[in-house]
C-alpha cells in the first residue's frame, strides 16, 4: 500500500467503494486522514464497516468539514450531469479528486532523491497491452517494476515507493479527469477514437481528458504521442509548440484523419509528421511502427514478425511505445528488443487460445469498439469473424473497407440484426450465442481448408450477454476447447 499524507487528522469523503474507493480509504487512513465512506450499494458499506471505517450517509453530511472528496471513476464528474456528491462538494468549495491524484500527492511528499519513476499510459485502445508490455520489458531488463492502475491492481494498492522502483500505470479518461498534479516521467497517449462520449460531453471533452496525462509534466519528462489520428496530431503539435520533450509514434508515414472535429482547436502539426530516429533528446522525434518490423528512419530496430504475441500494426505501435519508454529509462537497445520479442501477451487481447488442426482461434474480446476491431481485422488477410454485443455509436459502419477480410461473420447479442444489415453482401449469419457462433465458424473454417483464423473481436460492449469482456473472452475460450481444440503453447 502507498500511504497518502497531507490530510492528517482531517475528514475526507470517499464515495464509491469498489476497488479504487476502498483502496483509497485504506491509503488515506494509513497517511493519518479520517476517511468518511459512502456507497449507494449496501455491500460496499458493509465491507467498509467490517474494516472499521467511518461510514456516513453523505446526503446528510456537513460538507464544510471535508478536506476533499475522493470520487470513484465510475461516478460522473460532469456529464451527463455531475454526480450528486460532486454538486455537494462544489457548493462547499471542496476539491474533487481521484485515486491517481492521491498517488501523485503521495509521491510529491517524498524527499528529494527518494521519488520513484513513473510511466503512465492512456488511450482509447492498446493501453492495457502497452502497459503490460512496458512492465515486461522493464522487468526483463532487471528493473524493480510495479504495474497497476486501471489494469490489475489499484494504484494505491501497489507497494510503497522506493527510489529504485518504476511504477507503470494505466490511467483511464475518468481517472485523468480527477487529476491536477499527476506528473509521469514518461506519459504515453496511444491513440484516440470516439469513446465514452456520454461521460465527457462529446469528443472535445474526451480529448481534453486524455491530454491531461501531460498537464503537470516537468521539462525533463517525456511525452510519447500516437499520431495516426487528427486528435493525436493536434496534441503533439501543441506539446511541441510548448517546447516539450516529445516523441511521436505512427503506423504510417501518412497518418489517417487529416481533418477532425478537434483538429481546428490545435495548431497545425509540424509538416511533415515523418518518423525520425528516436533518441532521448529534447527535440521532436518519432518512430514509425510496421507489423513486420519496428522502424526508425528506415533502420530496423526489431523484427516483430517473430514475436507471436504482437501481431498486427496496432501491436507494432504498442511495441514502439514500449521501446521508447524503456530507452528513456536507461534500458539498452538489446535488452529492450529482447523484452519485446519474449512478451507472452495479455488475455483477451489478440490472444491465441487454441488450435484445431490448421484452424487458429484468436480471442480479442477486449475489442469493445469498432476502432479496436479494425486493428484485429487488419492483422489477418482472411478471418471467420465473431462480432456483436451491445453496440456503440456508429456500430461497424467505419469497418466497411475491411469487410473483404471477412470470409464470414457470426453475429451475437443485441447488435446482431443491425450488424447484419451493415454487412450487406458480406457472408454472415445471426448465431445469437457465443457457443453457436464458435461451432459455426469452426465448421466453415474447416470446409475452407488450409490455415484459417476464427477471430472474436466483437466491436461491442459485452453488457447485453456478459458482465464484462473478460467473462465474454472466457466463454469464447470454453467454447473453443469444447470443440477439442488444443491450447496453444506460450509464445
Amino acid at each position: 500500500m502507498i500511504p497518502v499524507p497531507g490530510f492528517e487528522g482531517r475528514r475526507v469523503a470517499v464515495f464509491g467503494l469498489g476497488r479504487s474507493g476502498i483502496t483509497a480509504a485504506r491509503a488515506l487512513q494509513a497517511g493519518g486522514a479520517v476517511p468518511v465512506l459512502w456507497d449507494d450499494g449496501v455491500s460496499g458499506r458493509m465491507q467498509a464497516e467490517a474494516e472499521g471505517f467511518v461510514v456516513e450517509d453523505l446526503t446528510r453530511a456537513d460538507w464544510s468539514g471535508f478536506a476533499a472528496l475522493v470520487l470513484s471513476p465510475g461516478a460522473p464528474l460532469t456529464h451527463p450531469k455531475p454526480h450528486w456528491t460532486v454538486e455537494r462538494a462544489l457548493q462547499a468549495g471542496v476539491p474533487v479528486i481521484g485515486d491517481v491524484e492521491l498517488f501523485a500527492r503521495a509521491l510529491d511528499a517524498l524527499p528529494t532523491g527518494q521519488r520513484p519513476r513513473v510511466v503512465a499510459i492512456t488511450g482509447t485502445n492498446g493501453k492495457s497491452t502497452t502497459t503490460a508490455l512496458i512492465g515486461w520489458v522493464l522487468k526483463s531488463a532487471g528493473l524493480s517494476v510495479h504495474i497497476g492502475g486501471n489494469i490489475g491492481i489499484g494504484v494505491l494498492a501497489l507497494p510503497a515507493p522506493t527510489p529504485e522502483a518504476v511504477y507503470v500505470i494505466e490511467v483511464s479518461s475518468y481517472q485523468l479527469d480527477l487529476t491536477t498534479r499527476f506528473a509521469p516521467d514518461v506519459a504515453i497517449l496511444t491513440n484516440i477514437s470516439p469513446d465514452h462520449l456520454d461521460r465527457h460531453g462529446g469528443m472535445e471533452g474526451y480529448v481534453a481528458a486524455k491530454r491531461r496525462i501531460f498537464q503537470a509534466q516537468g521539462p525533463e519528462a517525456l511525452a510519447l504521442v500516437g499520431v495516426d489520428e487528427a486528435w493525436g496530431q493536434g496534441i503533439a503539435a501543441d506539446l511541441c509548440a510548448q517546447g516539450r520533450r516529445i516523441c511521436t509514434v505512427s503506423t504510417s508515414a501518412h497518418p489517417r484523419g487529416s481533418e477532425g472535429p478537434v483538429r481546428a482547436a490545435h495548431a497545425t502539426p509540424p509538416e511533415p509528421l515523418q518518423p525520425k530516429t528516436w533518441v532521448p533528446a529534447s527535440a521532436m522525434s518519432g518512430i514509425e511502427a510496421e507489423p513486420g518490423a519496428l522502424l526508425a528512419d528506415g533502420d530496423v530496430l526489431a523484427d516483430l514478425s517473430v514475436a507471436r504475441s504482437l501481431p498486427g500494426r496496432h501491436n507494432a505501435q504498442n511495441a514502439a511505445f514500449a521501446y521508447a519508454a524503456a530507452r528513456a529509462l536507461g534500458v539498452s537497445h538489446d535488452a529492450a528488443v529482447e523484452g519485446l520479442l519474449t512478451f507472452p501477451g495479455l488475455a483477451h487481447r489478440m490472444e491465441a487460445v487454441g488450435r484445431l488442426g490448421p484452424i487458429r482461434f484468436i480471442n480479442d474480446s477486449k475489442g469493445t469498439n469498432a476502432d479496436a476491431a479494425r486493428q484485429a481485422l487488419a492483422s489477418y488477410p482472411s478471418v471467420f469473424w465473431i462480432a456483436g454485443g451491445k453496440a456503440k455509436e456508429g456500430g461497424i459502419d467505419s469497418l466497411r473497407d475491411l469487410f473483404p477480410h471477412v470470409a464470414k461473420a457470426y453475429l451475437i447479442g443485441e447488435a446482431a440484426e443491425a450488424f447484419a444489415e451493415t454487412l450487406g453482401d458480406t457472408p454472415h449469419v445471426v448465431a445469437h450465442s457465443m457457443e453457436r457462433a464458435v461451432e459455426l465458424a469452426a465448421a466453415d473454417a474447416a470446409k475452407a481448408g488450409g490455415e484459417q483464423v476464427v477471430l472474436l473481436s466483437p466491436a461491442c460492449a459485452s453488457f447485453d450477454q456478459f458482465p464484462d469482456f473478460e467473462v465474454r473472452g472466457e466463454a469464447f475460450r470454453a467454447a473453443v476447447l469444447a470443440l477439442g481444440a488444443k491450447p496453444e503453447p506460450a509464445a
